[in-house]
């Protein structure tokens, strides 16, 4: 290979950038030890990434080498599998504008069913095996579309009694 840095030489203290708060010179004996940058502090040599030697240079023989992978699930370790499942369901029950209630399952990001037409008195029903703080809310809700159906039909109730009242007036 050419240039002056090989991928088989041993690495040296010129090899790594000095700081500005680095002094200089190594010292009065002229020895110094020199870690890889980003290695351990530590001096556990489980722990440690190099292991450094005197004379400003560094032993990186293990470092070089990647790893050889192994097959298979490595000892002691445990499973990755979830032990438990947890399945998630989005029912939602809306009351369209025209007092119609529909009901839409969506299971994670798919539609299971959508559009599907139900009764107020089920989605009622539905609601209190359910829970009772689900209950109360619902039926509430469904009882103030009762009373917005009811105030419906009574205005049309008066408006068809004006009609007939019209109606009586001309064939009168």
């Amino acid at each position: 290979m050419t240039g002056s840095r090989s991928y088989y030489r041993r690495v040296t203290q010129d090899d790594f950038p000095r700081s500005p708060a680095a002094p200089d010179d190594a010292g009065p004996t002229g020895d110094s030890t020199v870690a890889l940058a980003g290695a351990a502090e530590s001096t556990d040599p489980e722990t440690a990434d190099v292991a450094t030697t005197d004379m400003g240079t560094a032993d990186i023989g293990d470092a070089a080498q990647p790893e050889k992978r192994r097959r298979g699930r490595p000892k002691g370790s445990a499973s990755t599998a979830r032990t438990t499942r947890i399945v998630e369901l989005t029912l939602t029950v809306a009351e369209g504008a025209d007092g119609e209630w529909q009901a839409e399952l969506k299971q994670g990001a798919a539609w299971i069913s959508r559009g599907l037409p139900v009764t107020a008195a089920s989605v009622l029903r539905a609601a209190q095996e359910l829970h009772a703080e689900l209950a109360d809310p619902i039926e509430a809700a469904i009882g103030s579309a009762r009373e917005a159906r009811a105030a419906r039909v009574a205005a049309l109730e008066a408006e068809l009694e004006q009609a007939r009242k019209a109606l009586a007036e001309l064939e009168g």
